[in-house]
């Protein structure tokens, strides 16, 4: 109850604003709020869903491209009917084909064969030339190409295509599916023409049907749906698509299905006088094709088109003329023949491709009417919509604004991923059409609103931790740290870090050559040097300056995997500052430079400590205290850097030389003690011999072999003047007058810190 409470003084506003955004996205979806822009989102969203979907070959519906290969063999179009109807009988006689469709109307009687002509000047200024009128007669029939094409379509199931108008009446056009008579008195709304520009005579009554092709376009000129049926006066035209249907079927008839049960028929279709289906009577069945608004339905794009498109098998015109085409893509096959040329101007704006052939939005029709497989916007519709937006919308505006940036990105993201997959399965699974838009819109609105504001939040959160953690932590840290706020807290805690002391030795004597100003300068340019190397080279936490001394850890606040090995590069880094320097000093005449080092990981508390007068975060723990002690014996070894076991564990990547076993002031167990001398990729041979036989030396030591041990050794300085090997040769040589005994564990123990 508390935490609810608590949760509510935080973030009723945002709460409150995302409630009043969902209300009145669902008012949207209700239809009170219009948006020209959401109506194109949504027509995107359509698109997208059938772009994302490869297509597959149907090969019972083929294209028949009057393409440009086909301009180039023929001749330009329009073609004369006598090549129309050379190509009907090479699809219905030579190639068998269940039935064709032409994307293509023949409006005009064809006089390209020039016969009227000669007929004319028969009769007229060569009407004295003795057989001409009689030859001509003989002529006749092969000249007279609407009449070859009418034979050529006598009997076979061939439609043509025509175009509706509101002024022409041109034409003849075909039997009507049904009339307004045969309705019964129901009413049907159909988008309606008061003209046509049909077939001539000859042809249509020679055909076995015809379809309307008049694309109907959406206000933005996209083709996304296909009127089914059309009313022309008192009498219902079937589409080119629909027409070519019902002719490769062998349906006996085409007529609107009314289901007058409550549970079948909306009240919206009801009110509206549409129809749910139309129906094709087939010999053995019925299929029931179900329409929306004005008897339409939406089509089903698959592929981007063309004959690359995938979805349908494109033939040329000119292949199948020529006789050229492979008899096994067009037998028994549903033919429809069309346009891709570019200059026939058949190319139309669809959702899936601003430039796709006409022909090829009936052959989607008539997959969906063969598979019995339709797209549609149920009535209820809206409801459902609403629903979605109510409780994606409520749930994201309780639930993000909580969240951190992080998280409530994914859980926006999933949010868009489950609306827009809950989207796409309705349509695919079930074959609604559902808007997205506004749901969408809202999602991101959600997330936007909720990233803003918890963008201020965390603004002054990440203002605040820079004020806190700025005394104690480099500013790059900082800077990290500010991106997750929340991640980080002055509050105690244990956790594995890397402890590093850093000394300058003979600091006393120094003090005493120099000046006060000199020696500041000094003491300056070293800090800084160190300060650098350890905060912007490896990003360490610089803990504190303790007059020539630096205390610093790797790990905190923010955490390093790695912080063992980012200590050690640091230390040899300031290694090789402090050489620049000393040599820096010794040309000013300043006394000479050197520093030890000390490191060792483990488990530290750190945090926020001190008195109520003044507080540092820092690091405190046995792991720390014996930091402190690995950098005081540097010295006695000669080493520049002495590390613990476990930091030597925790940083591979470098080579080690192990210098001895050492129980320190205040520690009972001893511990082993290494120097690093580099990365390991870096040493080269001779140094990786010489470390190997150093090893070898130091294993002798121990197994009180000191003569052998005294040879290595000597060979060892005889190369390099160490003083870790005269070290061990004057311990050879107190061990030969005073020997250890047998059971001696090689432990070097330290009285002084």
């Amino acid at each position: 109850m508390k935490r609810a409470a608590r949760l509510l003084r935080r973030y009723w506003g945002r709460w409150l604003f995302g409630t009043g955004l969902t209300m009145l996205a669902a008012l949207g979806t209700l239809g009170y709020l219009h948006s020209d822009a959401i109506e194109r989102m949504d027509g995107f969203l359509a698109g997208l869903r059938m772009r994302i979907e490869a297509p597959r070959l149907d090969a019972r519906i083929v294209i028949v491209d009057i393409d440009e290969k086909s301009l180039a063999a023929v001749g330009r179009f329009p073609w004369s009917r006598d090549i129309q109807a050379r190509l009907v009988t090479q699809l219905t006689r030579h190639y068998q084909v269940g039935a064709v469709g032409f994307d293509i109307s023949f409006p005009e009687p064809d006089t390209s064969s020039g016969y009227a002509v000669l007929e004319r000047l028969a009769h007229r200024e060569l009407d004295q030339v003795p057989g001409l009128k009689e030859q001509l007669a003989g002529l006749k029939a092969g000249m007279d190409y609407d009449g070859l094409l009418a034979e050529a379509l006598r009997g076979q199931p061939v439609v043509l295509g025509y175009n509706v108008s509101e002024k022409l009446r041109k034409g003849v056009l075909p039997a009507p599916a049904f009339t307004l008579g045969s309705l019964n008195g129901r009413e049907l709304l159909a988008y309606s023409a008061s003209g046509y520009e049909a077939n001539i005579a000859r042809l249509q009554q020679a055909a076995a049907g015809a379809g309307i092709f008049t694309a109907f376009t959406d206000a933005d000129g996209v083709i996304r749906s296909s009127i089914l049926l059309q009313r022309i006066g008192d009498a219902y035209y079937p589409s080119l698509s629909l027409a070519t249907a019902a002719v490769y079927l062998k349906a006996r008839a085409i007529a609107p299905y009314f289901d007058t049960t409550v549970d079948q028929l909306s009240s919206a279709q009801k009110d509206s006088g549409s129809a749910p289906w139309i129906s094709l009577f087939l010999p053995q069945r019925q299929l029931r094709i179900p329409v929306g608004e004005g008897l339409t339905t939406y089509v089903q794009y698959r592929g981007r088109g063309g004959p690359s498109g995938g979805a349908f098998r494109y033939v040329p015109a000119a292949d199948v003329l020529s006789g050229a085409a492979p008899p096994a893509h067009l037998k028994g096959a549903l033919v429809l023949v069309g346009s891709t040329a570019p200059g026939i101007n058949d190319l139309r704006v669809t959702p899936v491709n601003p430039e796709y052939p006409g022909v090829e939005v009936h052959a989607n029709l008539l997959k969906s009417i063969l598979d019995n497989d339709f797209k549609a916007r149920p009535a209820e519709a809206y409801l459902f919509e609403t629903l979605l937006v109510l409780g994606f919308g409520l749930a994201l505006a309780l639930a993000l604004a909580p969240l951190p940036p992080l998280k409530a990105v994914v859980l926006a993201s999933g949010a868009l991923g489950g609306a827009l997959g809950l989207n796409l399965l309705l349509y695919r699974e079930a074959g609604m059409v559902i808007n997205g838009a506004v749901l969408v819109l809202l999602i991101v609105a959600l997330f936007v609103l909720n990233l803003a504001v918890g963008y201020v939040f965390e603004v002054r959160k990440g203002q605040a931790l820079v004020s806190l953690f700025g005394e104690y932590v480099a500013p790059e840290l900082v800077a990290d740290m500010a991106d997750n706020p929340g991640q980080y807290t002055m509050e105690g805690t244990t956790r594995e870090l890397t402890v590093l002391f850093a000394d300058v030795r003979g600091f006393t004597g120094i003090a005493e050559q120099l000046t006060p100003a000199a020696l500041r300068e000094y003491i300056n340019l070293y800090l800084t040097a160190m300060s650098e190397d350890i905060r912007d080279s490896h990003r360490g936490t610089l803990d504190k300056y303790i007059g020539d001394a630096v205390m610093a850890f790797w790990g905190a606040p923010v955490a390093f995997a790695d912080h063992a090995s980012r200590a050690v590069a640091s230390a040899l880094l300031m290694q090789a500052s402090a050489a620049r320097l000393d040599t820096l000093f010794r040309a000013r005449g300043w006394p000479p430079l050197a520093i030890g080092i000390g490191i060792n990981s483990g488990q530290m508390h750190v945090g926020d400590m001190g008195s109520a007068i003044r507080r540092a975060y820092t690091v405190m723990g046995d792991a720390v205290n014996l930091g402190a002690r690995l950098e005081g014996i540097t010295k006695v070894y000669g080493a520049a850097i002495v590390a613990g076991a476990a930091t030597r564990a925790a940083a591979p990547g470098f080579a080690w030389r192990e210098l001895d076993l050492v129980r320190v002031k205040g520690k009972l167990e001893p511990v082993a003690i290494f120097e690093p001398l580099g990365h390991a990729f870096a040493l080269d041979d001779a140094a990786v011999a010489r470390l190997a036989i150093w090893h070898e030396a130091l294993a002798l030591v121990r197994a009180q072999r000191w003569n052998d041990a005294q040879a290595i050794l000597a060979g060892l300085l005889a190369q390099d003047d160490c003083k870790l090997y005269r070290l061990y040769l004057d311990r050879i040589a107190l061990y030969r007058v005073h020997p250890p005994g047998p059971g001696w564990d090689g432990v070097t123990s330290f009285d002084t810190k």
